[in-house]
């Protein structure tokens, strides 16, 4: 119980805090310390970086920014999320609570009522607008940016480092991340480069993990619980166990030695509440593993249930469905399959019926009535949107996923269980991180709901304990920038601030700040003295002519007669040195602003800007002699982009050629590729489907085992032409690059070019999945952003034919299952 002085302390906290207040009291659960913190910093006009535990309710701190953004007419907030899915979630969440008229979504594919006040996106959105300046930023409080720790990721991440350099400084920034080792790291630099950040951590989770092993069809606790929390202590019968089947050939003598030792140690298993005490192992020598109907129905009976099995393969996810579907087991009421029915006939009543026959609906459904699923990329996105709807709404009891899921969908189970330790990373067999660890057990524990959650990890041939423990043990991992310089970032930052100051804006990203702290620091000053030395010209300016060419003059004349009364020197130097005094004198007096009434004001002023220019550039070269890694790179970029015709000017003095003007619009990978296809027109005879077909071989990434398909069953005639073309310029470039040692630009990928060509003339689903061999869900993905690429076509093609063409493209794509969305 809390002493009268804190409670005091609390209650001035909040009268000072109404804002926070009056947001408490609306919420169902009443707020933790660390979220109480971050509001109150918030209404104290800074922002802030928040890194908790999966579940712990970060995302209540964003909700508090929306909050403060519409208590003042005109204000906005943007909500941006990494995922459309997310972005999706969030936008339902926040029409609940402000209306639809007051919360839009903007996800590349989606645009819903884009002006309002309240706007959810994703990071690559903003960041568009934010090199556009676009209107959409005017009246723009706050930013929240959820899951942050995605700056990490090496294909995404930069998106994030360009929103947080690029944002204006009057834009309070709300970051929410994972736990990360280095949150006060990560919040220093933020301080730098936007100030007045307060970084708040916590490692409370809301709701206990219980952590145990499943061995055989016996729930043990991972952790000794009489040893105490503290001690993190392996429950020393699993030593046991993985010392008793070192060997599948132990005696019989052993195996009644663990079965005696069983009694001894059955106090430290508890089980878990609510729950049947489950049936203990009687044959240690060779523990084999229950199959998935079986772990389901123990789950049930213990009480554990909803939960998210996680297995490291899609065809795993769908064979664990089988095989539960195949045992007869069923988790649901009459009552539920009945809604579970309305439910999902209702979000997919757009579909057409053969195309439902080609996603297996009717098996999908029966399944879902059954209270099971799967949950992975390879799903249809709307068919993902029901089961994490009949989830959410405890429809669906089980759910087979892949470790996607755990990336930020709000999908909370009472338990999460681990088959194995190890997943295919593309190249081998790799065990999972701790990161990864505790972002997939972060889904266990329902906050209102359940008292604890539980993570339960299957026993498996081999396994330590030990390891199990460590992993447990360890919650966090560190955050490191991937951030680098790409051709539309480099023409978009010329064309903004000019060299000078795009190198500077570099030398502050995440990526700098870690390779040399100390570089991101001087960088400010250096933007700090640029805003001076600008507001010192304008101050000297002088309606006669430029002061600023007369003061130097004047500084020099003044540094040479110090120089000639300090040191007479030999008969040639002075009479060299008086020369230029003579000639700089007489300069002077010819020039325009000598005769100026104000020129001893205006001078003050040019004092003051020497002064600070000198001590500017003496910050600029310390700048030059630190690692620089960023701006070198930056610096090779610019020198490809001057060779092949996209800036004019040497030095600091660059600026965008018309080719240059196109690249700032052009978002990608392969975003020099696609700008000078465009320019030497490579794509100009293609029809519709032809062109929709060209950009999936720029936006597509093929599995490891489609490497060498080579080009067979691509489409013919014109197509075939410009891909060669395109092909034979990816290969100059490619060189170019080697030849600045900048990394390499990926090949064409032809693999989904007969079927998005098959798509875009209207073929049929069935075929056009056998045609591409993948699933609905990744063909949808590809579909998407093949369109994204289209769009951009559409509105940068200097050809007006090609502009349509891509536009009846991109209609073509558009349609049937890759335009469906339950939203």
């Amino acid at each position: 119980m809390s002493s009268p002085a804190e409670r005091y302390a609390a209650a001035r906290a909040a009268a000072e805090h109404p804002h926070t207040q009056a947001f408490a009291e609306r919420q169902r659960f009443a707020l933790d310390p660390f979220q109480i913190d971050a509001c109150y910093a918030l209404e104290r006009g800074r922002s802030v970086l928040v890194a908790a535990p999966t579940g712990a309710g970060k995302t209540i701190v964003g909700e508090f920014a929306i909050h403060l953004a519409m208590q003042t007419a005109g204000d906005k907030a943007f909500y941006t999320t990494p995922m459309k899915a997310l972005s999706n979630q969030k936008f339902r969440e926040l029409v609940d609570v402000y209306g639809a008229d007051q919360v839009g979504l903007l996800t590349g594919d989606t645009n819903i009522n884009g002006n309002a006040r309240i706007v959810v996106m994703t990071t690559e959105v903003l960041r568009n607008m934010l090199y556009a300046d676009s209107d959409a930023l005017r009246g723009l409080r706050y930013v929240v940016m959820d899951e942050v720790h995605y700056l990490a990721d090496r294909f995404r991440g930069p998106v994030w480092e360009e929103v947080i350099l690029h944002l204006p400084e009057h834009v309070r920034l709300v970051s929410l991340s994972a736990t990360v080792s280095n949150a006060e790291e990560f919040g220093d630099w933020l301080d730098t480069v936007r100030g007045d950040t307060d970084v708040i951590v916590s490692e409370i989770r809301p709701v206990p993990l219980e952590q145990h092993v499943l061995v055989r069809d016996d729930l043990l606790p991972l952790f000794d619980e009489r040893a105490g929390i503290a001690t993190a202590q392996v429950n020393q019968e699993l030593l046991r166990i993985r010392s008793f089947t070192g060997s599948r050939h132990e005696s019989n003598r052993r195996a009644q030695e663990y079965r005696s030792s069983k009694h001894a140690g059955r106090e430290a298993h508890r089980p878990p509440r609510g729950g049947k005490r489950p049936v203990r192992a009687s044959n240690v020598r060779r523990i084999e593993r229950m199959d998935r109907p079986e772990v389901v129905r123990l789950l049930e009976r213990a009480n554990l249930l909803p939960a998210i099995f996680f297995i490291f393969s899609r065809v795993g996810c769908d064979a664990a469905v089988q095989q539960v579907r195949r045992s007869g087991v069923r988790l649901t009421t009459q009552e539920e399959r009945t809604l579970i029915r309305e439910i999902v006939t209702d979000r997919t009543r757009a579909l057409q019926d053969e195309d439902l026959d080609v996603l297996g609906f009717w098996q999908w459904r029966d399944d879902l009535e059954r209270g099971v699923a799967a949950h992975h990329a390879g799903m249809l996105p709307a068919f993902k949107e029901v089961v994490e709807e009949l989830f959410q709404r405890k429809l669906v009891k089980a759910v087979f996923a892949t470790e996607t899921l755990a990336l930020g969908i709000n999908m909370p189970a009472r338990t999460v269980v681990l088959e194995k330790m190890e997943k295919f990373n593309g190249e081998a067999r790799v065990a999972i991180t701790s990161g990864e660890y505790t972002q997939l057990t972060g889904r266990a524990g329902r906050r209102g709901i359940d008292i604890e959650g539980h993570a339960v990890v299957q026993w498996t041939e081999g396994m330590d304990p030990q390891a199990v423990a460590a992993l447990a043990s360890r919650r966090t991992y560190p955050l490191n920038s991937s951030f680098r310089p790409t051709y539309n970032m480099a023409v978009n930052l010329i064309d903004r601030f000019g060299r000078a100051r795009a190198r500077e804006i570099l030398e502050s990203s995440f990526a700098q700040f870690q390779a040399d702290r100390s570089v991101v620091g001087l960088a400010r000053k250096v933007r700090e003295a640029e805003d001076s030395l600008a507001g010192y010209r304008e101050a000297m300016t002088c309606e006669h002519g430029d002061f600023l060419e007369y003061a130097a003059m004047r500084r020099e004349l003044s540094d040479l007669e110090k120089k000639d009364r300090r040191d007479a020197g030999g008969r040639a130097v002075r009479d060299k040195r008086l020369k230029k005094i003579q000639g700089l004198r007489n300069r002077m007096r010819r020039h325009a602003c000598h005769n100026c009434p104000d020129r001893e004001a205006h001078a003050r002023w040019a004092e003051r800007y020497f002064s600070l220019k000198r001590d500017t550039d003496r910050i600029r070269r310390q700048i030059e002699t630190r690692t620089g890694t960023v701006a070198r790179i930056f610096d090779r970029v610019i020198d490809v982009l001057q060779v092949v015709g996209y800036l004019d000017g040497e030095g600091d003095r660059l600026s965008l050629t018309d080719a240059g003007r196109t690249m700032r619009r052009i978002y990608g990978e392969r975003d020099l590729l696609v700008a000078e296809s465009l320019r030497q027109g490579l794509w100009r005879a293609l029809d519709a489907p032809s062109l929709a077909a060209m950009a999936s071989c720029l936006v597509y990434e093929p599995r490891r085992d489609e490497q060498n398909m080579g080009e067979r069953g691509l489409p013919r005639g014109a197509f075939r032409i410009a891909y060669d073309a395109t092909t034979r310029l990816w290969a100059e470039l490619d060189d170019l690059e080697h030849d600045y040692s900048l990394p390499r630009t990926e090949p064409l990928a032809p693999g989904l070019a007969a079927a998005m060509h098959a798509w875009a003339r209207g073929g049929s689903l069935d075929r056009v999945l056998i045609d591409a061999d993948m699933a609905a869900g990744d063909f949808v993905r590809w579909a998407k952003q093949t369109i994204d690429l289209l769009d951009q076509l559409s509105m940068v093609a200097e050809d007006d034919e090609l502009a349509r063409t891509a536009r009846r493209a991109l209609d073509g794509v558009r349609r049937g299952i890759v335009v469906y969305t339950a939203v």
